[in-house]
This record gives structure tokens, sequence and C-alpha cells, in this order.
């Protein structure tokens, strides 16, 4: 374990060598804090990055290794926090310019747990106007980019997040998921990401879909924080019953997992922007491995359909006028133009209109809980597509056309069924595709196991990208 390699460690194999004093928190966080300087200024992943606050934390984490005292299962270990999850005394501006910057009164629980169990927090991390957008273009935060090809956005809305994991800026972040926002960055940038069932993770402010989750490099590092992240609060109202799940044997999981194991393969979404050539063939070759580890692949149709997405957008963009209203005339200014325009939209649409377009909501999520019904798993690929030019705001760069790219994965968010994205190869350019394994409603468990048993049996992964 040499100094210049301690930032790619993952957090399994840094707390094995806190324990046997191989290696101290101290010197784990100086040398995740110097990768960052590294790339940072090409990939503008972070916010309110503090190395002399991180540093002072780590000092903390070194004294308790010391007196074999660690503060929690993640003691010691590097973290971000999406920019969207309060910290307390910090401005939570949601990836615009629009809003009013005052500190938060106190840590969300993903931020609490976190703390909680004595994780080094170092930075925040870089989201796109409100999280409205699958890409790191924000006006408050600065572009966003793709470590693996800087041409290229991480995805978002969790932007940073996944450049910052790619990137090596250590090895635990934290991403939200209304759509597909923890799912598209893990997949743009070659990562792991999770988004659990519905209640799952505690998160406030909840509504309906949003989740928060693990955003790593591998699945065990995902299982470990999921650990600390699934602790009650009672300030979510959609928080699921406290369970004692068997976190730990998600990482023991092997490629016998798949035998007999029925798994949907979803590679027509219904709607949306059509699959690229290079994503089916990356997929197909996933699910031939699966195949061959003793699964049932069955073919399925799509469920998904035009009106259930255009209906979701709908009353997303009404939503969003809403909140834009609420906003000075100056500071409306601000707001990102393509949100706006995108928000503005809404503004003829009556409320038999918006009444409707609520209701695909509901539809989408009877539609996907029946057709998963009949299998173990689904898989499908995480988008049609890979990652696209850094400058746009969306794939089609049409605020009238703004989320053709996630019918793979909106459904799941709609069903609050447990959804992963884990690399599953690689394009010609030698850009990612993604993988997505989905599970019942509560799965959370079996959809890491089956996570873990993928990575064991997947394609050869590239190097990480290097600054």
């Amino acid at each position: 374990m040499t100094t210049t390699a301690l930032h790619d460690l993952g957090a399994c194999e840094l707390l094995a060598a806190y324990r046997s004093r191989k290696l101290s928190p101290v010197e784990v966080t100086q040398a995740v804090l110097d990768r960052v300087q590294q790339w940072e200024p090409a990939l503008h992943a972070t916010y309110l990055l503090r190395p002399e606050s991180a540093l002072a934390q780590a000092r903390a984490s070194e004294a308790r290794w010391q007196r074999s005292a660690p503060l929690g299962p993640l003691d010691g270990i590097p973290a971000t926090i999406k920019d969207n999850i309060a910290t307390q005394g910090d401005p939570t501006p949601l990836g615009t310019a629009a809003v009013e910057l005052y500190p938060a009164a106190q840590d969300a629980p993903p931020a609490a747990r976190l703390r909680e169990s004595g994780a080094v927090v170092f930075a925040k991390t870089t989201m796109p106007d409100y999280g409205m957008l699958s890409s790191g273009l924000s006006s408050f935060h600065a572009l966003t980019r793709n470590p693996w090809d800087l041409r290229k956005g991480p995805g978002g809305s969790s932007a940073g997040a996944g450049a910052a994991a790619a990137a090596g800026y250590g090895p635990l972040h934290i991403g939200t998921d209304i759509g597909g926002s923890i799912r598209l960055p893990a997949s743009w940038c070659g990562i792991f990401g999770f988004k659990p069932s519905l209640g799952r993770v505690p998160i406030d402010p909840p509504y309906t879909g949003r989740a928060a989750g693990p955003m790593t490099r591998t699945v065990a590092d995902a299982a470990l924080m999921m650990q600390v992240l699934s602790q009650p609060d009672v300030r979510d109202s959609m928080n699921l019953p406290p369970q004692h799940l068997p976190w730990h044997e998600c990482a023991l999981a092997t490629p016998e997992f798949f035998k007999g194991k029925r798994i949907g393969l979803l590679l027509d979404a219904g709607c949306g922007l059509p699959l690229h050539d290079d994503v089916r063939q990356v997929v197909a070759g996933a699910a031939k491995s699966l195949e061959a580890a003793g699964a049932h692949i069955v073919a399925m149709k799509p469920y998904l359909t035009a009106e259930m997405l255009e209906g979701m957008d709908h009353f997303w963009r009404m939503r969003s006028l809403t909140d834009i209203r609420t906003l000075s005339a100056e500071r409306r200014e601000k707001v990102l133009p393509y949100i706006r325009q995108w928000a503005e939209s809404a503004a003829e649409f009556s409320g038999a209109h918006i009444f409707d377009a609520s209701q695909k909501f509901h539809a989408t999520r009877v539609a996907t809980v029946k057709s998963c019904s009949a299998f173990d798993y689904v898989i499908s690929p995480v988008a049609p597509h890979v990652a696209f030019a850094a400058e746009l705001p969306s794939p089609t760069n049409d605020p009238l056309r703004p989320l053709e790219h996630i019918a793979y994965t909106v459904p799941f968010n709609m069903s609050e069924q447990p959804a992963a994205s884990i690399n599953c190869g690689y394009t010609s350019a030698g850009l990612p595709v993604g993988l997505q394994i989905a599970g019942a409603r509560f799965d959370d468990v079996g959809v890491l196991m089956a996570a873990r048993a993928f990575e064991q049996i997947r394609s050869a992964q590239h190097p990480w990208p290097q600054p």
C-alpha cells in the first residue's frame, strides 16, 4: 500500500488497514486531498471542499483507532455528500444560482449517518439546477466533466459524485435519485450506484420516488454504506420500519447466486431514445455471462409508454414552474435557461391536464410491478446511450424532450423497487456502459448480492482514468 495508491483503496480495505495499524486515516485523507487537487481543475466535481476540516476529522479518527475505539463502521473513511443533502451550517444551493444561500439548521439524515459513523466528510459534490438534468451543467457550480473523457459529461443529477468516484476522490459518495440520478452517472462514469427501495435510506425532505444511496467503485463498499445509511430517522415520513438486514452478506455473494434464477432482460424500454448499438451489444454480452452462470434469461416486452413518460414530465414541469414563480424576477433570471424554458412550457397546462399527468406516476408503478413480478431480477441498460457532450443540458438538447433517456430508470423510482447500475463493459471508444439490475420491492440485499455476483464474472475492467 503505497502513498500514491491510497486514494484508490476501497473502504473495506481501508478499515482492515486501520485495524492492523498499517495505515492511518490522516495519511489516507491527505492522499485523497492530493488526488482531488490533481483532478479538480479539470473535473469541477466538488463544492465546499475543506482540506483543513477533513484533516482535523482524520486526526480525531486516528486517535480513536489508536484506542481501538472506532466511532462506527465508516470511521476514518473519506466521503462526499451531494449538494442537495443538507449539512449543518452550510448553504444548500440545489445546483442553481437562483436559490438564496443560508446555513442549514441540521444535517439531513444521510449526512447525519455518515458523521455519526466517523466518516471523514471532506467535500460536497456538484449537481445541475434543481437536480432536473442528467448533466453536470449548472448555473451555480462550474461545469462538471467526466474523467473518462473530459469532453463528456458525467451524467446527473449526482454529477459530481459520479465524477469523483471515477477519479479516485476516495471510496464513498452519496447521491440522490428521483428518475435515475444515481444510476445514470454511475453508468456513464463506470462506477457502482445503488438506488434503494423507497424509504430504505431516510431522506429529508422526502418526496415520491426520491431516494438517496451509495456511489462507489465496488459493491462491497456500497453494502458497507447501506449498513449505515439505512438506520431509521423520523424526519422521513416514508422511512421503512427498522430492520436488521444482512448487509455484510452482500460482499460474500458468488456467481452461484444466479443458478436457477429467472431473470428478465429488457432491451426495449418502450419509449424514449432508441438503444444505441454499442450499448445493446455490451448489455447482451452481460446477459450471456449470467446465463453461463446458470440463470434463465427471458426476453421482456416493454411496459412503459410514451404517454406515461410524458405525463411524468408534464407534472414535473408544473412543479418546477410553481417553484420558479416563488422567486423574485431577478432570481428567476438566474435559473439555467434550459430549465426555465422547460418549466415555463407548463404555463398553459390546464388543471385537468395536470391531474391526468399526475396519474401517470401510478400507472407507471402498476405496469412496472406487474411486468417484473414474473422474475427474480430484471436487467437492462441503464441508459440508451453513453456519456454525451459536457456542455449539453440533456442528450436531446431540447427542453420539450428532456426525459427521453430515463425510460429504463424512472419506472423503478415510481415502483419503489431497488435498482443498481454496475459497469458491464465499454464502447469501442472506451466509454463505460452500465447494466441495471432491479429487484422486487424491499429486496435491497438481493440486488446488491446479484451485483456482487455479476462483479465477479463481468468482462475485464479498464484501468481507472488518470489526471
